[in-house]
């Protein structure tokens, strides 16, 4: 196997950057803006926003002329919900997104955050200090980091899928503050969102082949010396016979962070848990100590 480095895109999320968090706040201008388009909630946010790696698919729609408009809600949970818009030029193609929006310091349960944020570091010491305090800035930091962490590592993992075929991601399309905007998995015509692992019934042919997937992606993972760091059958989707990895703000430096050992071990236990739980027999220890070699732990 190829081994692989995490390539940072061109347009990072940098924490020193000071209007970060004011471009995140998307909701006024749905209704103060008097310039709003004749169909959908909102001309297109493409503009100003942070863009996911090139080689871009085509199906990104980048015009200014483009409008988005709100389908649904596909997901809601304690730390974001999940929107499903629908970018399109009036009269020319659309794309199909899931719009992940991170709840505000006044919403959002911050119960688990410092295992994850162990080894993350912002430059000012002033926003250290927020952070820490967990005051409403603070927390409003912590709320841009998620979005921003997650970013950056479905470019990341996009990028390295693509040289390599053995991880699967949806492609990021845009940041702004607390909203990333990433392609939707699922079947565009219908706006039904791919299965979860937790749902699939598959014979075991199809069984052994989810496990080899799920065996190549964490390997790419520990390659880049990073854990998924919440792996489980609800948070990977299965599209077209492919695994994709979803949810990955929580994503951990395993050699920055002291506990990095433990996410590994914790995200091949989940999922080997569910395998085995539908009569395939795996070997998760084994796989613990192959990562664990891979990463550099051992």
């Amino acid at each position: 196997m190829r081994e692989h480095t995490m390539r940072r895109g061109r347009r990072k999320f940098d924490d020193d950057e000071p209007d970060f968090l004011k471009r995140g706040r998307l909701e006024p201008a749905l209704h103060e803006d008097p310039d709003l388009p004749p169909d959908g909630d909102r001309w297109s946010t493409w503009d100003g926003a942070l863009h996911g790696p090139e080689p871009r698919p085509d199906w990104v729609r980048t015009e200014h002329g483009a409008v988005d408009t709100e389908l649904g809600v596909l997901k809601t949970g304690k730390e974001a919900d999940v929107h499903l818009v629908r970018r399109s030029v009036p009269g020319g193609p659309s794309s199909m997104l899931a719009a992940k929006r991170y709840r505000d310091g006044e919403h959002r349960l911050f119960h688990r955050d410092a295992g994850y944020l162990e080894g993350r570091r912002v430059r000012r010491s002033r926003e250290m200090r927020a952070m820490t305090n967990r005051t409403a800035f603070g927390k409003e930091m912590i709320a841009g980091q998620w979005a921003a962490a997650e970013f950056d590592a479905l470019g990341r993992l996009w990028q390295i899928g693509q040289e390599s075929g053995l991880v699967c991601v949806p492609y990021p399309v845009q940041l702004i503050g607390t909203e990333v905007m990433l392609e939707f998995v699922g079947d565009w015509e219908t706006g039904e969102a791919a299965p979860r692992l937790a749902q699939v019934r598959a014979d075991p042919d199809v069984l052994a082949d989810l496990w080899r997937q799920t065996t190549d992606a964490l390997s790419v993972l520990a390659r880049a010396q990073v854990a998924h760091g919440d792996l489980s059958p609800y948070n990977t989707l299965v599209h077209r016979g492919r695994l994709v990895l979803i949810d990955l703000p929580q994503i951990v430096d395993v050699i920055a962070n002291p506990r990095g050992g433990e996410f590994i071990a914790r995200d091949v236990t989940n999922v080997a848990g569910w395998f085995r739980s539908r009569g395939l027999d795996v070997d998760a220890e084994g796989l613990i100590d192959q990562l664990f070699y891979e990463a550099g732990l051992r």
